[in-house]
């Protein structure tokens, strides 16, 4: 990596590794919010060096499946053998010193990782993927507008945790109602607008075409549901004036799929 790479927004890959990893700990961080912890030898090695990084954590709904996952090789192409449900989630938190890993899941629906994680406990295993690559954004920018919704929650808090104390950042976070707000750390000056969808009353993309955006050189990061998320990220070049290079809007999930990332 050269030095002028790291002051650049860039993108590295990772040798994507299978790890089969157990639960340690189950903590509900808010009703609909359910932090899952792994860890375990096969975590050693791990990383994950962007805020928005994605694992692939795997589900399978057969003993095929299941029996599968011992051979299976991630990124190998087509197979031939029967691939368990995958789901993309960002790494939360993790620790190589005690090889831990956090992953937070939106309990909502019934998609294989939002089944699984509801009857998760301490003694079970997930098998985990990747990252097969991260993003890396410097902290070279004033300012940082961090926008999404609860799926969006993890990544925005990893980057608010990773910003210096003279940076400033708004936040805008879509949530069911009141108690489903976090608190989010940060060395940063941060301000927090939480929509709540209770009661119909607040709605992100009104919300966003209203928000003062922060002054200086500003970072943009949007995700949420896709068809959203397109039409923030045109809100915030049409209407705010964004510099498109320093817009990236993702879409986390799809209306028409099981809401999980």
């Amino acid at each position: 990596m050269t030095a002028v790479q790291t002051q650049t927004i860039h993108r590295v890959t990772h040798e994507i590794k299978r790890r089969r990893l157990e639960v340690l700990r189950v903590v509900d961080l808010t009703p609909r919010m359910r932090r899952i912890t792994l860890g375990g030898p096969e975590l050693a090695g791990f990383i994950s060096l962007g805020t928005d990084d994605h694992v692939k954590l795997l589900f399978p709904q057969n003993a095929a499946e299941t029996a599968a996952l011992e051979t299976l090789v991630l990124g190998a192409g087509k197979t031939e053998q029967p691939l368990p449900a995958m789901r993309d989630y960002t790494p939360r938190r993790y620790d190589l010193d005690t090889l831990e890993l956090d992953i937070d899941f939106v309990l909502h629906g019934d998609g294989p990782a939002a089944t699984w994680a509801e009857q998760a406990e301490p003694g079970q295993f997930l098998h985990i993927g990747g990252p097969r690559g991260s993003m890396i954004v410097p902290d070279i920018f004033d300012s940082y507008l961090l926008i999404g919704d609860e799926t969006a929650l993890p990544a925005i808090a990893r980057r608010l945790e990773s910003l210096a104390a003279n940076r400033r950042a708004l936040v805008i976070v879509e949530v069911e109602n009141g108690a489903e707000q976090q608190k989010l750390e940060s060395p940063a000056e941060v301000q927090v607008i939480w929509v709540l969808r209770e009661g119909g009353k607040d709605h992100l993309l009104r919300t966003v075409k209203q928000l003062q955006v922060p002054a200086g050189n500003l970072y943009a990061w949007v995700a949420t549901e896709a068809r959203t998320s397109r039409q923030i990220r045109r809100v915030l070049l049409d209407e705010h004036g964004l510099d498109d290079q320093f817009v990236k809007a993702a879409g986390y999930w799809r209306l028409d799929d099981t809401v999980e990332q």
